[in-house]
């Protein structure tokens, strides 16, 4: 990210600088975009929804909807155009889910073979859509692990679905099945025990066979 800062010659000119430290970079409230990581009160939160806003002839701000990496909180900030916010430097890894015990989740590196725990504070309802032996993108601040990247939609083994009612064939008469991570989802009646459904992780809705 980058920060406009005034030259102290004779003209007024800008220079677009980077501020970078321990990792961190300053910069204006214009330049979050959903999926940053940027440091609010002193701890990581990922935005999740950025809203530019203006009003009339005052100042214009940013309206900005952010997750806690700590907590799992949402909360929704006003940013004011001369306001400054630090964005955190992040990287990821894909790592492949292995098993969960009573440490947390455990996570392999294919690469290192590296064992990687992430604990339910950091999992959260990502639990729900996490099969065993898929690879996943674990956000990193700091060389810590502090959120999974889910993709829009995910592969599940259903383990558990009622027999459909005999003469029933409208199409949108749906029931319950359960997939092999405990999560329960409405599915066609043609949906049997042993197929593999393809599921919707922002909102959990079925999409189709995979």
């Amino acid at each position: 990210m980058e920060l406009s800062i005034p030259l102290s010659s004779g003209k007024k000119k800008q220079r677009r600088v980077v501020i970078k430290t321990l990792g961190k970079i300053m910069a204006s409230p214009t330049d979050i975009r959903k999926g940053k990581v940027i440091d609010y009160q002193g701890t990581p939160h990922t935005v999740l929804e950025v809203q530019h806003r203006t009003q009339g002839r005052q100042a214009g701000f940013v309206q900005v909807v952010m997750r806690n990496t700590r907590t799992g909180a949402s909360t929704s900030v006003k940013f004011l155009s001369s306001d400054n916010v630090t964005f955190l430097s992040t990287t990821v890894r894909s790592l492949e889910y292995s098993y969960v015990d009573e440490q947390g989740h455990h996570f392999l590196d294919l690469d290192t073979y590296e064992d990687v725990v992430l604990p339910d504070s950091i999992v959260q309802d990502s639990k729900k859509f996490m099969v065993i032996g898929t690879q996943y993108d674990i956000q990193y601040i700091e060389d810590k692990p502090v959120e999974i990247s889910l993709p829009a939609s995910v592969a599940m083994k259903v383990v558990e679905a009622p027999e459909g009612v005999r003469g029933d064939t409208a199409s949108s008469v749906q029931k319950p099945a359960k997939t092999e991570s405990g999560l329960v989802v409405q599915v066609p009646l043609f949906i049997k025990e042993g197929d593999v459904i393809r599921i919707s992780t922002p909102d959990g809705a079925y999409i189709s066979r995979a």
